[in-house]
């Protein structure tokens, strides 16, 4: 990660059958109002919402000028509140988060200027303020040395479990977000494993699985108090939480005070030759169940090197279309550019029923303007699409059967596709 970007790199249980069962009938568009407004109608239900995670470098006059024109949502770092002022001058509906990391302090150049850390920060706490006053909020490993993330040079794990810690961190970032008027935060790093980071055993655990254990239930806690704190400033608070397939109701209680961000959504297995990761286990339950609801954000983003990820994670987001889930391509690592995918302009309209799952496992759901499909498994499946649509963002399936293309401009798809592995299918109306 280069020194500008603020990202990582990898990868509310309670209300969950109430929102499975809106599922059906909620399916919504992209606006919504803060907790200190009055509350809007819902939203009619449309494809999902563009947003832009924008912390990869200082946004230029250009790039905030286009932003306020395509995306409902947008994540700035801290020093960056000058262009959040601007984008809500030229769009009073935008919501801008600011970029917050909770499990690390950083002292790279930016962070830590002339032995000082600067004013505004990438984390909750500064470098020298703790190594001046709490140096035992350093983490350290079972050689008693402080863990430098591997990959991230100058990122330095916190102790995400210390409560003095948890206190110190939430009281800065409250009081700066109110104080610079943003809406709320993008909190990063709210992850599974160290091991995404570093190889160390943690002083106190013996094992790998103790010092994830120690670090999950750390930010379980560390979540609730920033989470409530947020709440009740009227903030939101949006976790970057990771690999919640792997834990069922990880989501859903992460996401519970504000949305929650998925960084590898539509992410596929086996190094690119399996199905798709976010349909494992619960976690696309979890997501249907919050997406329905409408009550939090869904931040979903798609690394997009071909347009076969472009499909499917465009599409993939289509099936969780609700009030507030926004989709965005990832095309670089370090999020540099405002990002963009045709297939967010198809035109697929309103959602008109809930995703459903077909029996060979792939998944569609019809809009008033066209019809999407994905299929998540690691096979070939074949898949039906409604009569008189086309497919946009390229012909991702071929004709089951062969038979002559009609002499027209735009011709109906064959009456039967057979959809690649891993792959989507993207259909609207004629123009």
């Amino acid at each position: 990660m280069p020194k500008a970007a603020l990202r990582r790199d990898h990868p509310r249980a309670t209300r969950l059958c109430a929102a499975l069962v809106l599922a059906v009938g909620c399916v919504a568009g992209c606006t919504w109002s803060s907790a200190e407004e009055v509350a809007a109608p819902p939203p009619k239900p449309s494809a999902p919402c563009a947003w832009w995670y924008g912390i990869g470098q200082p946004p230029t006059a250009a790039e905030l000028e286009l932003a306020a024109r395509r995306y409902d949502v947008v994540v700035l770092n801290a020093d960056q509140a000058p262009a959040m002022r601007k984008l809500r001058e030229l769009n009073p509906r935008i919501k801008v988060l600011v970029y917050k990391d909770l499990s690390s302090t950083r002292n790279y150049a930016g962070a830590v200027n002339g032995g000082e850390d600067a004013e505004f920060l990438p984390s909750g706490i500064g470098y020298v303020a703790a190594q001046r006053a709490h140096p035992e909020w350093f983490a350290t490993d079972t050689r008693g040395s402080r863990i430098e993330w591997q990959g991230y040079p100058r990122h330095w794990q916190m102790t995400v479990w210390d409560q003095a810690y948890q206190q110190a961190w939430k009281t800065a970032v409250v009081a700066e977000v109110t104080r610079e008027g943003w809406d709320g935060i993008l909190a990063d790093n709210d992850f599974n494993s160290l091991s995404h980071y570093s190889a160390a055993i943690l002083t106190g655990t013996a094992t790998a699985a103790e010092t994830d254990r120690k670090l999950r239930d750390g930010l379980e806690a560390f979540l609730s108090l920033v989470g409530e704190a947020f709440q009740k400033a009227g903030k939101l608070f949006v976790p970057n939480v990771s690999e919640t397939h792997l834990l069922p109701g990880r989501w859903t209680a992460h996401s519970r005070f504000g949305g929650a961000m998925e960084e590898n959504f539509g992410f596929r297995e086996n190094g690119g030759a399996g199905g798709l990761l976010t349909f494992r286990g619960n976690e696309f339950q979890e997501l249907r169940a919050q997406a329905a609801l409408g009550e939090s954000l869904l931040l979903l983003v798609t690394r997009t090197r071909s347009a076969q990820q472009d499909r499917a994670g465009y599409a993939s987001a289509a099936l969780l279309a609700g009030p507030r889930t926004c989709w965005t391509p990832a095309t670089t690592d370090d999020y540099r550019d405002p990002e963009w995918s045709p297939l967010q302009s198809s035109g697929l309209g309103e959602a008109v029923d809930a995703a459903g799952r077909q029996p060979n496992g792939v998944w569609t759901r019809t809009f008033t303007s066209g019809w999407v499909a994905v299929n998540p498994t690691s096979a070939t499946q074949t898949v039906t699409p409604p009569e008189g649509l086309v497919p946009v963002g390229g012909p991702p399936a071929r004709p089951k059967t062969s038979s002559p293309a009609p002499a027209t401009s735009s011709p109906p798809p064959p009456a039967t596709l057979e959809l690649a592995a891993a792959d989507a299918v993207v259909m609207v109306k004629p123009k």
